[in-house]
């Protein structure tokens, strides 16, 4: 890894040339511009210009991927892909994410030569971690604050996502903490909304975690929702921590990358983090921004816990896509250090063998909001229903099978195993 540049990888479509098309990208965000001007001199663009390391030429297609691309003269009616590789002096924006973010995305969406555009990945040199030190707590945090070893640690999410009373929402978390629940959390839509504020939030539901914990000798550890602007970050941070909280959430991409970092400076718990949002940044293939990128970004920023979705899951994401994004957060970044990820989405006892069979690991955190809380039995069933689901899943043990001697894995089955 070179220390004095950043190297970034794009997926490009353009009806030019590829090499025309990364010197396009390498000089539209560094030195150049649509024309020539008297100061980029030869030693203005040896110093301080992007470079093109790499083109790996890939399929063509006939039709552009965006809109508002322009062809050159006598086009041939083709829109070639490759994989570009551009790296960019350091010293250009130095450590600091916003301008990073500036100088590898900034204006390239919008160049015409560009009928398709996606940042794919991009080394980082050391300099980041003196000003990102990354997430405080991680996998093994996460794991000594809510003494869950050897499987995942499973929970669920508040729902309905808004509308519970405070006596609802802390009969409800009582109860399931009772049940033996490693996590839950607020959903993304209920952080300190005018009819139930975060003061009261708090106040309810660590009240009912602590009656649960007096009674079952386990602490359940509860993601609030903090996000809101940066003076709200710190007021709300220490709100759940000189209550007893374990854990807080934001949504990365409301608070921003620069928010996130700024939370990591004074957290005290773990930072659960939240990509709501994320489907307009990724859903189109050939626009965006591929998530092995991005969560190197959010781990450098401080997210401890970074949501993947789910196989099988109720959106659009391929099961495919989520495994690598499950690897991604597990891969080692500066250092070691990881983050858990969160699976979410439709996820029921059932997923659990799918998820194993493809990860091969039980560093995740498994969430499931209906698929727990809508168990025929009840909450706490749902929750033994997925311990069960993993325990099967890790001993190579079909479903079915261990269902037969477990009642609450196979009421599971028949409610969600029919779709």
């Amino acid at each position: 890894m070179k220390q004095d540049r950043v190297t970034v990888v794009y997926l490009v479509e353009t009806a030019y040339s590829l090499e025309r098309a990364a010197a396009s990208i390498a000089g539209e965000q560094s030195t150049g511009t649509f024309t020539a001007v008297p100061g980029e001199t030869d030693i203005v663009k040896q110093r301080h210009g992007a470079r093109v390391e790499s083109i790996e030429a890939l399929e063509e297609t006939d039709m552009p991927s965006l809109p508002g691309a322009k062809t050159p003269p006598g086009h041939d009616g083709k829109y070639r892909r490759g994989r570009v590789s551009v790296s960019f002096p350091l010293h250009n924006f130095g450590p600091s994410i916003p301008n990073l973010m500036s100088a590898v995305a900034g204006n390239l969406y919008e160049l015409q030569e560009l009928s398709g555009l996606r940042l794919l990945d991009l080394e980082l040199p050391d300099a980041f971690t003196v000003r990102y030190p990354g997430p405080k707590f991680g996998i093994e945090g996460t794991r000594k604050l809510t003494g869950v070893y050897d499987r995942p640690i499973l929970g669920t999410i508040v729902k309905p996502s808004v509308g519970l009373s405070m006596g609802e929402l802390s009969a409800l978390v009582e109860k399931l903490a009772r049940a033996g629940m490693d996590f839950i959390k607020d959903d993304e839509l209920n952080a300190d909304p005018p009819y139930a504020p975060l003061a009261d939030k708090v106040e309810a539901v660590m009240a009912a975690i602590e009656r649960a914990a007096d009674a079952t000798g386990k602490k359940l550890m509860y993601a609030f929702n903090i996000t809101g602007d940066y003076d709200e970050l710190r007021r709300n941070h220490d709100l759940v921590v000189k209550a007893g909280g374990t854990c807080v959430m934001v949504s990365i991409l409301s608070v921003g990358l620069s928010g996130l970092a700024y939370l990591n400076q004074f957290s005290e718990v773990p930072i659960h983090g939240h990509r709501n949002q994320w489907g307009m940044l990724t859903r189109s293939p050939l626009l965006g921004i591929e998530f092995t990128a991005y969560q190197k970004l959010c781990r450098l920023a401080g997210a401890d816990h970074l949501h993947v979705n789910g196989l099988n899951s109720k959106f659009y994401e391929s099961n495919e896509s989520v495994v690598r994004s499950i690897a991604a957060c597990s891969a080692p970044l500066f250092g070691g250090y990881k983050a858990m990820p969160v699976v979410s989405s439709a996820q029921w006892a059932g997923t659990a063998p799918a998820t194993y069979a493809a990860t091969g690991t039980v560093d995740v955190m498994h969430l499931a909001g209906g698929g727990m809380l809508a168990h025929p039995d009840g909450p706490a069933a749902g929750f033994e229903s997925m311990k069960l689901g993993w325990e099967a899943a890790v001993q190579g043990i079909p479903l079915d099978i261990y269902a037969a001697e477990h009642p609450s894995l196979q009421k599971a089955i028949e409610k969600y195993g029919k779709g």
